[in-house]
């Protein structure tokens, strides 16, 4: 790197204040907050912070809406579930109260047959 020798500690300094001093206009340029422009600017801001604060209330609103009606859902689905368990065990006691209900009638009728059998000199000897 070339080193400069016709800049000397005074060019460097002055330049480096003018630099300050341009720094220090620009930011007091700047508008205040009581300026309407910047009051503008903040009314917007505020306007969009109340438009996404009720948006994010309404997308709430509506997962907890969801998330009710997922809840009833799931409900129905097991009540359904325990009617359906109990019609199929009423059919279990139905279909075992018929066995239990033709057990005497069949043992009985075995019993006749075997009676016959006898009767007519076929059983066992």
């Amino acid at each position: 790197m070339k080193f400069n020798q016709d800049r000397n500690f005074t060019d460097r300094a002055s330049a480096s204040a003018s630099a300050k001093k341009a720094l220090l206009e620009r930011f007091k340029s700047r508008p205040g907050p009581d300026d309407p422009i910047m009051q503008q600017r903040r009314a917007e801001r505020e306007a969009v912070t109340v438009a996404r604060a009720a948006r994010d209330a309404e997308k709430a609103a509506a997962r907890a809406e969801l998330e009710r009606l997922a809840a009833i859902e799931h409900a129905r689905l097991e009540e359904e579930e325990r009617l359906a368990e109990i019609a199929r065990e009423v059919a279990r006691k139905a279909e075992q109260a018929k066995r239990d209900a033709e057990r005497p009638r069949k043992v009985l009728l075995e019993a006749v047959q075997y009676a016959q059998m006898r009767a007519a000199g076929k059983g066992r000897r």
